[in-house]
This record gives structure tokens, C-alpha cells and sequence, in this order.
């Protein structure tokens, strides 16, 4: 008997929420209550990673050390979007950026904005802007926007 594969494509959102577990929830308490962001460093290769890691992902050891970090960094690629894809909280044109911290190792995707997108370049310096009303989420920062720092 053959089988044949059918799929639906529908464009149905199902809201779900997951634990951040004893790592994430103290990231996201940081920035939720004292407007700080944290990253954690690995006790063998030295690494800080910003959002935390409860396991080094090159040493594969536990990573316990906190380390509070600066909310500047600078923008290591970026894109621009469009159109809407009904996810994001912001009107078009998005501004997506990869942020390296200062201070980690690598890099987080999140918003850019208080700038227009031609006016973005990667090696542009940026510092977070926390949302008046923090839930707890990385929505606590509300973009990054230019800096001179």
C-alpha cells in the first residue's frame, strides 16, 4: 500500500508558553525587575554567553558563574523586513539585528530601532531600550537603538 503524504497549509496560531527553567527565569528576571542584562561564563574556556546557558555549548560543562553585563553592544548583521508577518509587536519596516553584547561571546537576535533602516550598518554601536512595562520576556528590551558609547 502506498502512502501519500498530504499537507495542510494553514495559518493557524496556537499561542503556547514554555519554562525558561532556573537559568532563563533569572535572565529574564534581570531584566524584568533591575533593567540589567546577565550572561553566564564558562569555569573552562572562559566564554560568556548572553542569553545564559545552563551548559557551555563548546566544553559541554555547567556554567555557573553570572556575569552582569554592559547594555551596549554592537550590531554584527542585520535585515530589514517589509511586510508583516503578524508575529513581530512593531509596524513595518522591522529592523532585525544580531547584537553582540559587550562583554559576551556571541551574538542575540532582536530589534533595532529609534533609526531608519537605511541608516543601519553593521559595526554600528547600540545600546538597549527597556520597555516601560516589563512582563519577564525578552520584550523587556524594547529594541536596540543607536549609541556613541
Amino acid at each position: 500500500m502506498d502512502v501519500e503524504n498530504i499537507i495542510y497549509h494553514g495559518r493557524i496560531k496556537v499561542p503556547y508558553k514554555w519554562y525558561v527553567g532556573e537559568t532563563g527565569s533569572r535572565f529574564f528576571i534581570g531584566l524584568r525587575d533591575d533593567k540589567e542584562i546577565w550572561g553566564n561564563r564558562c569555569p573552562k574556556c572562559d566564554r560568556v554567553y548572553v542569553p545564559p546557558v545552563k551548559t557551555c555549548w563548546e566544553c559541554f560543562v555547567p556554567t555557573e558563574e553570572w556575569v552582569q553585563l554592559k547594555d551596549t553592544g554592537t550590531v554584527e548583521s542585520f535585515t530589514v523586513t517589509h511586510y508583516s508577518e503578524g508575529v513581530a509587536p512593531k509596524d513595518v519596516p522591522i529592523i532585525y539585528g544580531l547584537i553582540k553584547i559587550d562583554g559576551a561571546d556571541g551574538s542575540f537576535l532582536h530589534f533595532i530601532g529609534d533609526v531608519e533602516p537605511g541608516e543601519v550598518s553593521a559595526g554600528m554601536r547600540v545600546k538597549a531600550v527597556f520597555a516601560e512595562e516589563r512582563t519577564g520576556s525578552i520584550l523587556d528590551i524594547k529594541h536596540f537603538a543607536p549609541s556613541n558609547e
